[in-house]
């Protein structure tokens, strides 16, 4: 049975939450994974540009400094977003990260980009899964000797909620990799083509041609989504729709590949921050009121117990009716909730927990340590 460490976020003189995260880190043996000498990643989400419910800067500063107290070396990492704001290219997405507080001189770590200047660094990783045999992972996160894994707990409007397993999957995944878990169908060229040609240079089986517009040969095409995240244009759109089952499905099998080989080495670990719980994903460029009161920080070397755990926490927890709950008509949902469900009705966000699971990722079986205050 996993074991999952947690604090409250209740604090007083002396025993602040950065001290008791610390306290964490250390019950838990998060930064363990890193021995001296080693290049750590610190797997993060910055949060789009006017996002404000990210991971907060003391906290990363604190956990860089532990892992620097092993004499190891960290930095810290993101991948490039599929849809085109303010974090789909290194430039931009570097900015964004030191505009939201993640620069050297408050976390005391270098920001890389973890799949390189336009998210073309990856790797193909191959596994065994329901729905994919490989996986578009970053490259710099798998060069790295060790990783441990920051994530903001949250909902999801496709997913029910975003916690460990979706920071690994859709945040390690190349952008390519990305539309590969969103898009369920082969890409069409509309009437934005420009031909400029770029699309036939990325294109990896050779499928496309050039004439009035680009065009797509279907028989040939894999669905890998190179032209997709390429098109300068807009001209090769991603399709958003897709089967919310499926979906999670897939984030589950990237989330695997993208740690396949750490968790065999015990060079990985995870902590969860269930702290400003917003009804939606860090990539909006807003932060809209919490749903539940700020619950604590999680640690685990297991993702899945800690994805379990923290979900558990937020249903088991009182509801606040001044947000999205109240604006469902819900008043103030009582303990035992799903809150999740309530926000986005239409998604049951455990898919991701049970294939997660099934795929050997980790166990929705787990013991909380609860850790005094």
């Amino acid at each position: 049975m996993a074991k999952v460490y947690f604090v409250s976020p209740r604090a007083k003189a002396g025993k602040g939450l950065v001290d008791k995260l610390r306290r964490l880190i250390k019950a838990a043996g998060t930064v363990d994974c890193a021995e001296k000498g080693d290049l750590v990643a610190v797997k993060m989400h910055f949060g789009e540009r006017g996002n404000t419910a990210t991971i907060r800067p003391p906290f990363v500063g604190a956990v860089v400094e532990e892992i620097r107290r092993k004499e190891a070396r960290p930095f810290l990492t993101d991948s490039n977003t599929l849809y085109r704001g303010s974090r789909s290219n290194a430039v931009d997405h570097m900015d964004t990260a030191m505009e939201n507080g993640y620069s050297y001189a408050t976390v005391k770590a270098p920001v890389i980009i973890a799949d390189g200047l336009n998210g073309k660094e990856f790797r193909n990783v191959p596994i065994q899964g329901k729905r994919l045999k490989e996986a578009k992972i970053a490259a710099i996160p798998l060069d790295a000797d060790a990783m441990i894994v920051l994530s903001h707990f949250k909902g999801h409007e496709m997913t029910g909620f975003g916690g460990a397993i979706k920071n690994l999957a859709m945040g390690l995944a190349s952008r390519s990799g990305k539309l590969v878990q969103h898009q369920d169908v082969k890409p069409e060229v509309n009437d934005k083509c420009k031909v400029c040609g770029k699309c036939v240079h990325w294109c990896p089986v050779d499928a496309i041609t050039l004439g009035e517009r680009a065009v797509i040969a279907g028989e040939r095409c894999i669905g890998c989504g190179e032209c997709t995240v390429t098109c300068p244009h807009k001209a090769i759109a991603v399709n958003w729709k897709t089967d919310v089952g499926l979906l999670q499905e897939k984030m589950a099998e990237y989330a695997y590949a993208s740690v396949k080989e750490k968790r065999e080495k015990g060079k990985v670990t995870f902590i969860n921050f269930v702290l400003d719980v917003s009804p939606e994903c860090d990539c909006c460029s807003w932060s809209d009121a919490p749903i539940v009161p700020d619950i604590g920080i999680l640690a685990s070397d297991d993702p899945v117990a800690l994805d379990q755990a923290c979900y558990d926490l937020v249903n088991e927890a009182p509801g606040l009716r001044d947000g999205r709950l109240g604006d469902a008509g819900q008043g103030e949902p009582a303990a035992g909730v799903d809150k999740f469900r309530i926000v986005h009705p239409s998604v049951d966000g455990t898919i991701q927990l049970r294939h997660a699971e099934e795929m050997g990722l980790g166990s929705r079986t787990y013991e909380l340590v609860r850790l005094g205050e």
